[in-house]
């Protein structure tokens, strides 16, 4: 993955816009197109980069700890 991606080159995830009419395997694959990159996207000017730690908590551990 390149670190030196440049904000505008990142995809905004409000532009994105998937038809929900479509077939699961199918919405999957047109979100990709459209992000570009699911682990590194922009939100209006917030730079979004989803890393995970091998030995982390789980995502359903993460969220229960926001919710708590």
């Amino acid at each position: 993955m390149r670190e030196d991606i440049m904000a505008d080159e990142l995809a905004d995830i409000r532009d994105v816009n998937v038809n929900e009419n479509l077939p699961k395997q199918e919405r999957i694959a047109e979100y990709i197109r459209q992000i570009r990159n699911p682990y590194h996207y922009k939100c209006g000017k917030i730079n979004v980069r989803a890393r995970f730690n091998k030995n982390g908590p789980t995502i359903e551990e993460c969220l229960q700890r926001l919710m708590a």
